[in-house]
């Protein structure tokens, strides 16, 4: 990368349920524990400060009421995308450090409004459930990617009116686990999938070319890469909401990630979901950040 990565902290926990009755999720910690072990100095970067979330608080939220923390969580989108926009209107390469899933709406908010853009989205689930798959919808960090492509209430999908903030044609999804039961819809919209079983029949490293395929073309003005961590087997990260058996381990994930951070056409990148919580002696957080260093710096 050549031009200056600037670090933006979006630590929003707004998007996923509580970790159990009367908590709050710990994944608005993960930008502190990254940079606890140097990830801004190792990978040469500047710190752009945070945007701060508002309080997370479901009191009274049921299952027919959508989205929780809707109004708070579009205000941050707003927000998160000002901050964005900023960052890359001085010619930066923002780094987004969640959070959770749900901050992806403030990064392809803030893309929509420059122009036409893609998405690299690695995560070890699909988020895409949506009404028209779902009895109900709720944490939104499980509905990021159908939020973004239009599918979804209107206060989150389509702020300003610029919804959907990326087309179907313009994503690559890599890595979400081989049983995830939303593949087949995904197929069916022309969204291409990687899922763990076929990345490891071409290889990661031939995967996230393919994808470039994708990224690098369609009239796209360029593309961003999402990076939820429970994309990783949790016999090496368990510290996430959703620690599901037969993710990728971390010379997989840095093969993927330092493919598509090294394409001119990457112009940001977000890291979500990692729970310091769930990690207390730090050794987790010490791993994830070696392997980004590795990834960004290749």
């Amino acid at each position: 990368m050549t031009r200056r990565t600037l670090v933006l902290d979006a630590p929003s926990n707004l998007g996923l349920r509580p970790p159990a009755p009367g908590t709050v999720p710990g994944c608005h910690k993960l930008a502190g524990a990254l940079r606890d072990h140097g990830l801004l100095p190792r990978i040469g970067a500047a710190d752009a400060g945070c945007v701060t979330p508002p309080r997370y608080d479901i009191t009274g939220w049921n299952p027919h009421d959508g989205v929780f923390n809707a109004p708070a969580m579009a205000g941050y989108t707003r927000r998160l995308a000002d901050r964005v926009t900023e960052l890359l209107d001085a010619d930066g390469f923002p780094v987004l450090l969640g959070g959770d899933c749900s901050i992806l709406l403030g990064s392809t908010l803030a893309l929509r409004r420059r122009g036409r853009y893609g998405l690299a989205f690695l995560d070890g689930h699909s988020d895409f459930r949506h009404v028209g798959n779902a009895a109900y919808v709720g944490a939104a960090a499980g509905e990021d990617l159908a939020l973004v492509t239009g599918r979804g209430q209107r206060d989150l999908a389509d702020l300003d009116g610029l919804g959907p903030y990326l087309r179907d044609t313009d994503v690559a999804v890599l890595g979400i686990r081989s049983d995830d039961e939303l593949t087949g819809e995904l197929a069916d919209l022309g969204i291409p999938v990687w899922d763990v079983a076929r990345l490891r029949a071409v290889g990661p490293g031939a995967a996230a070319r393919a994808a470039l395929d994708r990224l690098e073309g369609h009239d796209l003005d360029g593309f961003w890469v999402h990076l939820d961590v429970d994309i990783l087997n949790p016999e090496v990260m368990p510290a996430v909401d959703s620690p599901d058996p037969g993710g990728l381990d971390y010379a997989e994930l840095v093969a993927v990630l330092g493919v598509l951070m090294d394409s001119p056409a990457c112009v940001g990148a977000q890291v979500t979901v990692f729970d310091p919580d769930l990690d207390p002696d730090g050794r987790l957080a010490a791993e994830l950040t070696d392997a980004l260093v590795e990834a960004f710096t290749r």
